[in-house]
């Protein structure tokens, strides 16, 4: 009897909702009835509201099952399902899914297909170990990539600052400090595809002249900071990392540092003194990291995303990259779907499409099944998006003109029973408890931040407070020295401007406002 092939995911939102568990009894039951499986922990395809995502490796390809319960495994195997058999739960090839079907996957190519550990070819790899420095960088600015955060600046230009920088040593240091609600793409690809990662830091390594590599993982992704050491593992023991990159390049390894818990950390100055084994809180710049950045030496820093779109640019070209997007936004994004939304997970796609196509025609609306009323995107620092702009193009550029951050990606949904003042006061609340405190604006602004609120919202005379809440903000975006407290004003005001009478302000107080 021929052994089948099992597809069982083990990222962490998989695990959260048992998938171990449901390993463990298709392996038993495959036992009871002789029925020999070969079960593969992959990562997860990004469809979460479908994990335990199963699928199954039978004469008509690769058959997807979701999601799977403990108690659903029994009925599965008297459906025949090892040979595809028809269930409640058959969903089909995955890759005919509405929701994955209309993808573009670049960076999440590989991600839900195999044993994250599998070997790979490291293709983009090899091209950049054939072209010179200079003309990696040149591919990088050709492909239009933008940092994959809540600045989107250019990538190719840090790397041709670091490359030109004159240093006996520069580092290479990826920024996986996940810390923004309702996003993990980082996590996803740590968990599901950590060579792609390693390999966008070496052929950024090779780009800029470093030998050593850092990663700072935040310490709430303990499944990625596994699974990222064990692809370091793996990778040095086949010779792509140490000594010779692939054998015939120069040298360069990854070290992996976790976190604290610091929010403020993301921001990659206070990240750069946290890896110094300092307290993390924000530098003045200039100097540009850059220029000077971990131990005073010229430095790139990338988050996972940036990281990982490099391979696809290395192997496939700059203009195929730069084929996908909008305006200056090039390329795709992983957009991850959270909140109050029926279909939440992650979804690749060109830039260019619009909030209220991912949210309703990919996210099905609500998971309540009550109207959308806000949509948070960029993160707990991102604006509330209200209806008018939900047919905005997403992309940088477009999302900047109208004031609005499109961040990392995340996108977060609230339905008609959301109460817009709580949300500006936990924003400023968040922003208190988070502030690494190094400036008056963002430290003590928050603080009082959260009591004008509560005034507010208890109309202690409540024109004046909002004017002192709008003078609030106004200080914060302009006096803060990281984005902690220069973006937090985002959500207040939004939540201020967008939806007035969760605030109580009417007639004369809306006026005020």
């Amino acid at each position: 009897m021929s052994t089948t092939t099992v597809y069982v995911s083990r990222d962490a939102a998989a695990l959260a909702a048992d998938a171990d568990l449901v390993a463990a009894a298709i392996a038993a039951h495959a036992d009871g009835a002789q029925a020999p499986v070969r079960i593969v922990r992959n990562g997860s395809r990004g469809l979460l509201w479908l994990e335990p995502l199963v699928e199954v490796q039978t004469s008509q390809g690769r058959i997807a099952y979701g999601p799977v319960r403990v108690q659903d495994v029994r009925s599965l195997f008297e459906a025949g399902w090892l040979q595809g058999g028809a269930h409640p739960l058959r969903l089909g090839a995955v890759e005919d899914i509405a929701q994955f079907k209309g993808q573009q996957r670049l960076t999440f190519a590989r991600c839900g297909l195999d044993d994250p550990l599998a070997p790979v070819a490291w293709n983009g790899l090899r091209a950049a170990l054939a072209l010179a420095p200079e003309t990696i960088v040149q591919q990088v600015l050709d492909a239009g990539l933008r940092g994959r955060g809540g600045a989107a600046f250019p990538a190719g230009i840090k790397w041709r600052t670091v490359a030109q920088a004159s240093a006996d040593r520069k580092y290479v240091v990826c920024n996986a400090d996940e810390g923004d609600s309702g996003t993990f793409a980082d996590r996803m690809l740590m968990e599901g595809d950590p060579y792609l990662l390693i390999e966008g830091m070496a052929i950024a390594a090779l780009a800029v002249g470093a030998g050593k590599g850092f990663i700072y993982i935040r310490s709430e992704y303990p499944h990625a900071v596994a699974a990222f050491e064990s692809a370091l593992r793996a990778a040095r023991q086949a010779g792509v990392l140490g000594a010779a990159l692939l054998g015939t390049g120069p040298a360069f390894d990854i070290e992996v540092r976790v976190g604290g818990g610091s929010y403020v950390c993301g921001e990659e100055t206070a990240m750069l003194e946290s890896l110094e084994g300092k307290r993390g809180i924000v530098r003045a710049k200039p100097p540009l990291p850059a220029v000077q950045g971990l131990f005073g030496q010229p430095t790139v820093i990338n988050n996972v995303l940036t990281f990982a779109a490099v391979p696809t640019i290395m192997e496939k070209g700059a203009a195929f990259y730069r084929d996908f997007g909008a305006g200056r936004s090039r390329g795709t994004l992983p957009f991850q779907l959270a909140g109050n939304v029926k279909r939440g997970g992650l979804f690749e796609l060109p830039f260019g499409l619009t909030l209220r196509e991912l949210v309703f025609d990919i996210g099905g609306g609500t998971a309540s099944g009550r109207p959308v009323k806000a949509i948070q995107v960029g993160g707990p620092l991102g604006a509330y998006v209200p209806e008018a702009q939900w047919d905005l193009p997403l992309d940088y550029d477009a999302y900047a003109a109208q004031g609005l951050v499109l961040g990392h990606g995340g996108v977060v949904v609230h339905d008609d029973t959301v109460d817009m003042a709580q949300m500006a006061r936990f924003a400023m609340e968040f922003c208190a408890l988070e502030s690494c405190g190094k400036c008056t604006p963002c430290r003590i602004g928050s603080t009082r931040g959260v009591e004008v609120i509560d005034r507010i919202v208890l109309n202690h005379n409540r024109p004046q407070q909002v004017r002192l809440l709008r003078d609030l903000c106004d200080t914060m975006l302009a006096g803060s020295l990281c984005a902690m407290g220069g973006m937090t004003p985002y959500p207040v005001l939004s939540a201020l401007n967008h939806y007035p009478q969760d605030f109580g302000l009417l007639g004369d107080d809306e006026q005020a406002a």
